[in-house]
């Protein structure tokens, strides 16, 4: 018993010291390459269309779309169209207008075997062109004033507004079913020019959102997307040769 006990162990670390040499053999000179598909992904933002349907003072979409340039780059960009009514305490302005942007996201996930979900920071260029119509306003009197409180019903367009701005994105992707996946992101804005009106300012830009303090803005979108594969590509991984 104790001689077979013995020959067990030493046969269990003939074949573990076999198996790990295999292993070993086979990354290094028997790899199976990965296949990499290259395509076009096409989606919309369901945020968007959502808000469309409750908010009786938004109407908007938004198109979204990646192709993927090489194995971690993706080029990608969004058009899109919104027209927002805003009621705030002293005025209620419509902002209508069109927006696109586009630039680049870097894939950060490493997939297992074929999957292609995506966890991505990029960076984009957003330009739009827009009007604004300021529908009323009421008077502000920081002291004591009769006019204090009065509001005028005055509407006036401002046409030929544009802005322009930078984004860094950072978002994830993943695919339910087959070539179809969702996504979500985050976007922190900085404007870089911005052509107000006169005796009035730009509060909403379409595709920016909401204007704050020092020309900087946030954003989000949700969105459902397909992916139209083009081609493939091997993509054989590198390996190390561990002594």
């Amino acid at each position: 018993m104790k001689y077979t006990l013995k020959f067990i162990f030493s046969l269990t670390l003939v074949l573990v010291s076999k198996m790990s040499f295999s292993q070993q053999t086979i990354k290094k000179d028997s790899i199976v390459p990965k296949t990499d598909r290259y395509g076009l992904r096409v989606g919309a933002d369901l945020y968007k269309i959502t808000r469309s349907l409750y908010d009786e003072d938004y109407k908007g979409f938004e198109i979204t779309a990646d192709y993927r340039y090489s194995k971690k780059i993706f080029i990608a960009g969004e058009m899109g169209n919104e027209n927002k009514t805003t009621d705030e305490a002293q005025m209620n302005f419509t902002t209508k207008g069109t927006y696109f942007k586009v630039g680049v996201d870097y894939n950060m996930y490493e997939n297992w075997l074929d999957m292609e979900n995506l966890i991505t920071l990029g960076l984009r260029y957003g330009v739009s062109s827009f009007s604004q119509e300021l529908n009323s306003y009421s008077i502000y009197a920081p002291y004591p004033s009769p006019f204090e409180g009065q509001s005028a019903i005055l509407p006036r367009e401002f046409d030929g507004l544009s802005a322009h701005w930078i984004e860094i994105v950072a978002g994830v992707k993943a695919e339910v079913i087959n070539n179809v996946f969702l996504g979500f992101s985050v976007r922190l804005n900085h404007l870089v020019s911005n052509k107000k009106p006169e005796n009035f300012d730009n509060l909403y830009i379409p595709g920016f959102n909401r204007t704050y303090e020092a020309d900087f803005g946030v954003g989000f979108n949700y969105t459902v997307s397909y992916f139209i594969p083009l081609y493939k590509k091997k993509n054989i991984p590198k390996v190390e040769d561990k002594k």
